[in-house]
């Protein structure tokens, strides 16, 4: 157990610049809080008790420095019919349950094995989580009370044809431009708070007609147990499992997206896995939902400049002294414009460079992608995954057993010991891959090609490679950017036909053999200066 405990260490590289970053990530992460606790059905204290109290403990007692907690999209996709079918108190017991989970998985270092999940079914788990957000809102945006049933779809269609009320479909479509816009003229200023206040102001100085988020507590609720039904557990494990599992899948995920935004930061999953599982056996017992990690809001904190947990640590507090101190002011927000805040943080979800390269890599991702999304709408998201990884691996594994075969080719000038030693005093180093590069060994081919040091040029020779897929082109192109920012150029030789096409998106020098390349390595190199 001692490796899951808190130390020192972990707090040796706090800074000044955590407390402004923690700040600003709580700026942002107020209206979130807000807009999840109302759409999960537990109401707006809900949320902000969960940033709070969640936040804080994972902070503590999770893998990642970076990281930041609280209530997200995808759990209240799933908490929904979880509300409407066993009430607060299931949801409260289902995210105690689900602590309880986490935990387990973190003693039994599942956390490992997360890094599997392809990038096609993440990127189509990320779309139809926020088509489903998205139409979650439609019913609060257009002032109209949302019908019964659990599909989205239905919801908002019905929403649609009961007719708008126009003061608060105006409020939310105000909120929705103001946050896109502002999100790409200006990414530091926090458009989505700036929305929030402006669109309760204007509802306040019209006297507009709109529903608002009401009383907050002024205070904390006290812990209790109250809550749990011990007669009702056996009903209630499939959902703390689809809880628990969603959970350990966000937030590892989140702390990977983090990883790759800092320089030396890397996570410990099963101690990830463990702060969630501390996180949520506590929160419930202040009336919070179950919390999981948010990428968004860890994205904010590690662009704020946030270097250790103080960050995240000091986002909860910040958000606890509003909770004591505005929340008679926060009460008075209409929900119009917090579905406004999240149809622009569902819009905003999806990152479309990414998914323009997963769609052009191969047929085969492509389809992963569409199948996990519209699963992700139309069912569950732990069976939307449980889908999409096993399309992913069956084609994947079709994949690697057509390419299967023997290669016969000359030597190179890079396959000798002592041209080797030559390019490595001109500051060239040439590496040929061998065997399929797609996901399940594409994100340690990353680790390790990032490591590479004193060096000006990069060869990649890639005749060897039977196998790419699109979680191999995005790790490429990756590793070319971090290179690349360093200063180090990259080159690739010997690509095979096959995959050239999807190489293009890298738009990196491309040569037929690694002969020619290094002759290119040495030009670039005389020309600035490197070499004589």
């Amino acid at each position: 157990m001692r490796a899951f405990l808190p130390a020192k260490a972990d707090w040796s590289a706090a800074t000044p610049r955590d407390v402004l970053a923690g700040v600003t990530v709580a700026v942002v992460a107020l209206p979130l809080a807000l807009g999840f606790g109302v759409a999960s059905g537990l109401g707006a204290a809900a949320g902000l008790v969960t940033a709070i109290v969640a936040g804080a403990l994972a902070a503590v007692f999770g893998g990642s420095s970076l990281q930041v907690s609280g209530p997200t999209g995808a759990m209240t996709v799933v908490l929904v019919p979880i509300v409407a079918r066993f009430g607060p108190g299931g949801v409260l017991t289902v995210g105690l349950l689900a602590g309880v989970f986490l935990l387990c998985l973190a003693v039994a270092r599942i956390g490992r094995y997360m890094r599997y999940v392809p990038a096609p079914v993440v990127e189509g788990f990320t779309i139809g989580i926020a088509a489903v957000i998205a139409l979650q809102q439609v019913p609060a945006a257009l002032g109209v009370p949302a019908s019964t049933g659990h599909n989205v779809v239905v919801t908002a269609v019905r929403a649609v044809g009961a007719g708008p009320v126009w003061p608060a479909a105006l409020l939310a479509g105000g909120v929705v431009v103001v946050m896109l816009v502002g999100s790409r003229w200006k990414p530091a200023i926090p458009f989505s708070l700036l929305a929030v206040a402006v669109g309760t102001a204007v509802a306040e100085i019209w006297s507009l007609p709109a529903a608002r988020i009401g009383s907050l507590p002024a205070l904390l609720p006290a812990p209790s147990l109250s809550f749990l039904d011990l007669g009702a557990l056996w009903t209630l494990l499939p959902s703390a499992v689809a809880v628990a599992a969603l959970a350990a899948l966000e937030s590892l995920l989140s702390a990977t997206v983090a990883d790759g935004m800092s320089v030396n930061q890397r996570h410990n999953p099963d101690r990830e896995l463990f702060g969630q599982g501390v996180a949520n056996v506590v929160t419930p017992l202040f009336g919070g939902v179950p919390a999981t990690a948010a990428i968004a809001r860890t994205a904010v904190n590690v662009r704020s400049g946030a270097t250790s947990r103080l960050a995240a640590l000091v986002h909860a507090v910040t958000l606890a002294v509003i909770m004591l101190a505005a929340a008679p002011a926060v009460g008075r927000i209409p929900l119009a414009v917090l579905a406004g805040v999240l149809i622009a943080t569902a819009v905003r979800m999806v990152e479309v460079g990414s998914v323009r390269v997963l769609m052009r890599a191969n047929r085969s991702d492509a389809v992963v992608l569409a199948l996990t999304a519209i699963a992700t709408l139309a069912l569950d998201l732990v069976t939307a995954v449980i889908v999409g990884i096993a399309v992913a691996g069956a084609l994947a594994l079709r994949a690697v057993a057509r390419s299967a075969r023997i290669d016969v080719e000359p030597l190179e000038a890079g396959d000798h010991t002592e041209e080797e030693r030559r390019l490595l005093s001109e500051h060239i180093v040439a590496y040929r891959l061998d065997g399929p590069l797609f996901f399940a060994a594409a994100h340690r081919f990353l680790l390790e090609l990032t490591e590479i040091s004193a060096v000006s040029v990069v060869i990649l020779r890639l005749s060897h490679v039977s196998t790419l897929d699109a979680t191999g082109v995005l790790v490429l192109r990756d590793a070319v950017e971090k290179l690349e920012h360093r200063g180090v150029t990259v080159l690739l030789s010997g690509v095979r036909e096959g995959h050239r096409r999807q190489l293009e998106v890298l738009g990196v020098r491309t040569f037929a053999s690694t002969p020619e390349a290094i002759e290119h390595a040495r030009d670039h190199l005389r020309l600035n200066g490197t070499l004589p």
